[in-house]
């Protein structure tokens, strides 16, 4: 790895699923000779897509790494998924990079996934440059693909190559910084150097006074002799190209075929010359673990240690735990503090990262990203640093699940190793959420979408040897009342020696909603002993959680014991928490018993032609709209919506809308059932319960 920090890139690919991300990946090791051939998605030969689960989808599902060299620069390429159930992996992946190319194809179209991506680099003010490839097979032109750019996404979008031809006789680029046709001159990515075809000149001026000015208007002095008609260098333009890259202020456009290999070494220039070391990103800013005073760590190797654990892998040899250093010098064989957990950890080996291999390192200087095996206490989006200057970066970013299944298990006794193995899968996979149904005591997996889900029990079952099945989990319903009731709870047996006595009047009345359960002691002139009050409290929790319509949890009630009686040797704490739920069950045949669901926030976002599907839907789902906003081309739908009517949202909407729509969802609150749904509720509950 490089020693002087200004020869370090850590370089990040973001895409939607499909565009071609792994493909370009490919072309950039062999372009550079890292590898000796051009691994290919479609042949499962990809470097980067090594995961048994990716090579039969033939698709990224996780971020992978592999390090590479060109111009005396080491290069740590990262490649994320692109797909929409897979994408929070590739938000923690961002935290890393230095610099990202943004990959793109020559129609100009572009799906949601592109536009989250680009948000969140645009959040992290991370420098991009954008690559048009697949120009060898797709239809589309430069003008094209710039038209669609500028109306999805933010940003100014100017191209620094031209294209010469396309789809079949795409042959080369125009560099408009040399005004050089660079025509492609083998299958590992180079160019041979000539002058500019006749067809395209025209067009290669334009396209270059159109850079000039763009770079010169963020630029006073570059400005003033623009204006005043002087000569402004190549070498000039390309280091004001440099400032507005690493400021977030232009995205460069190069054109290549990432399947060809065409155009590559292009590319690779580029990312040297555009895309900034570490030294040139801003300092991160966190927290002092105790004070909570604002703390501050400037990308420099001389600057105390700190580091964020972006991701962990589960790997045949032990977790390993991914770092980007953002100060100081991290070295092999030495101590961290987790200033997350308040813990030291003693790293061993430092690994770095080439697809499914990990090579020993020394040490990491700020912006690069190493693996650390076997950290005891270390998780994802933890820091680790200097226990003399100890900082807590910020929260990495929380994601709401999408769908839920239950699992049903295929062997008895495997229920520990379940959970021990999702438990594991979980620190590996932030987005995946494991739960317990406290009613029907299922084990619950929540994720992105349904394949998400469908990718962990591969895992499950490849990794630990678990085989599940997903069953669609029940809704949790809840009962309350929506009247006052009073009742007499009275248990008298005597069967011989001592007998059982306690007599209870309770008042049920409901509460506001969301309130949850209130008791009420009454008792005066020491009608039930005070050590007995504590049992009818206990009586009537254990009553109100059996249910009464459908045997779902009853909440939002007040319980008041406003009077009763005892026996001096029959009564006991059994006898009256007996006697409490007898009270419990009669009162709430007469406090008009109801069901409640539970009610998600839902935040869908589709291209504005769908809207009007979309809000059809959501009306026969009994949802209701809260707003509708523009953003772009698309439009973000806010909605309540009933849980039972969304367990399988992910899969309709992707069908609705071609797979460009998203959704992100929470519990909002719970609302009473509709009278006509309640019966059948009830029923399905009963036949349950018989089964």
């Amino acid at each position: 790895m490089a020693d002087d920090i200004r020869r370090i890139r850590t370089i990040g690919l973001l895409a939607e699923g499909g565009a071609g991300k792994t493909t370009l990946a490919e072309a950039l090791l062999y372009a550079s000779g890292t590898t000796t051939r051009q691994g290919r998605v479609d042949d499962g030969n990809s470097v980067f897509d090594f995961e048994p689960e990716e090579i039969r989808r033939k698709a990224s599902l996780s971020t992978a790494a592999h390090s590479l060299s060109w111009q005396r620069h080491a290069i740590c390429l990262l490649d994320p998924p692109g797909m929409a159930n897979f994408l929070s992996d590739t938000r923690y992946a961002m935290e890393a990079m230095s610099g990202a190319v943004f990959v793109a194809g020559p129609a100009g179209q572009l799906k949601v996934e592109s536009e989250r991506v680009w948000g969140w680099a645009n959040l992290l003010q991370l420098p991009r440059l954008v690559c048009l490839s697949r120009l060898d097979r797709e239809e589309g032109s430069l003008e094209t693909a710039l038209s669609g750019l500028s109306d999805t996404l933010e940003g100014q979008f100017v191209p620094v190559q031209i294209p010469i031809g396309s789809q079949a006789d795409f042959s080369g680029v125009v560099d408009l910084l040399t005004m050089k046709a660079l025509m492609f001159s083998g299958d590992n990515g180079a160019v041979e150097e000539q002058e500019i075809p006749a067809e395209v000149q025209d067009e290669a001026d334009t396209r270059r006074e159109q850079l000039v000015e763009a770079i010169a208007e963020l630029d006073d002095d570059l400005l003033n002799r623009y204006l005043e008609g002087e000569d402004i260098t190549t070498d000039e333009l390309k280091q004001g190209l440099a400032r507005a890259v690493a400021a977030a202020q232009l995205y460069p456009v190069l054109c290549v075929s990432g399947g060809q290999c065409a155009g590559v070494q292009p590319l690779l220039d580029a990312l040297v010359a555009y895309l900034p070391s570490p030294d040139q990103t801003p300092a991160v800013t966190g927290k002092h673990p105790k004070s909570q005073d604002d703390e501050e760590r400037a990308p420099d190797p001389a600057a105390p240690f700190s580091a964020r654990v972006f991701k962990t892998l589960d790997s045949p040899t032990g977790r390993l735990s991914l770092v980007r250093v953002c100060s100081g010098t991290l070295a092999s064989d030495s101590v961290a503090y987790n200033a997350s957990r308040d813990a030291r950890e003693r790293l061993g080996q430092l690994f770095g990262l080439d697809g499914k291999k990990q090579q020993p390192v020394a040490s990491a200087l700020p912006g690069q990203v190493v693996a650390i095996a076997k950290l005891k206490e270390t998780r994802t989006g933890d820091t680790l640093c200097d226990e003399k200057a100890p900082i807590v970066l910020p929260p990495m970013t929380e994601f709401s699940p999408a769908i839920s299944f239950a699992l049903g298990l295929k062997a008895r006794g495997d229920e520990e190793k379940i959970l021990s193995s999702l438990s594991r899968l979980a620190e590996e996979d932030m987005a995946l959420k494991v739960d317990r149904d406290a009613q029907s005591n299922d084990i619950l997996i929540s994720g992105a979408g349904q394949l998400h889900i469908e990718v962990v029990v591969d895992k499950l079952k490849r990794r630990y040897g678990v085989e599940v099945e997903l069953k669609a989990p029940k809704v949790p319903y809840r009962e309350t009342v929506n009247g006052t009731a009073e009742a007499q709870g009275r248990l008298k047996k005597q069967s011989g020696g001592r007998g059982q006595f306690g007599d209870t009047w309770i008042k049920l009345e409901p509460l506001p909603r969301g309130t949850g359960f209130e008791f009420v002691d009454k008792i005066r002139g020491g009608a039930i002993p005070r050590q007995y009050i504590p049992s009818v409290e206990k009586g009537a929790v254990g009553a109100l959680a059996k249910g009464f319509l459908a045997s779902y949890p009853i909440v939002d009630v007040k319980v008041t014991l406003y009077d009763g009686s005892y026996h001096e040797v029959d009564s006991s704490d059994m006898a009256f928490q007996i006697a409490a739920s007898i009270g419990i069950q009669n009162a709430l045949e007469k406090a008009k018993p109801v069901i409640l669901e539970p009610i998600m926030q839902m935040e869908i976002t589709v291209p504005e032609e769908y809207t009007g599907d979309i809000t059809g839907d959501l009306n026969r789902r009994r949802g209701r709209l809260n707003n509708v906003d523009a953003k772009g081309h698309n439009q973000v739908i806010q909605a309540a919506v009933p849980m039972a009517e969304i367990l399988t949202y992910a899969p309709d909407l992707r069908s609705m809308t071609s797979g460009r729509g998203t959704f992100e969802m929470a519990f909002s609150h719970y609302e009473e059932v509709p009278h006509h749904l309640t019966d059948k509720i009830v029923q399905e509950s009963k036949q349950a319960q018989d089964a």
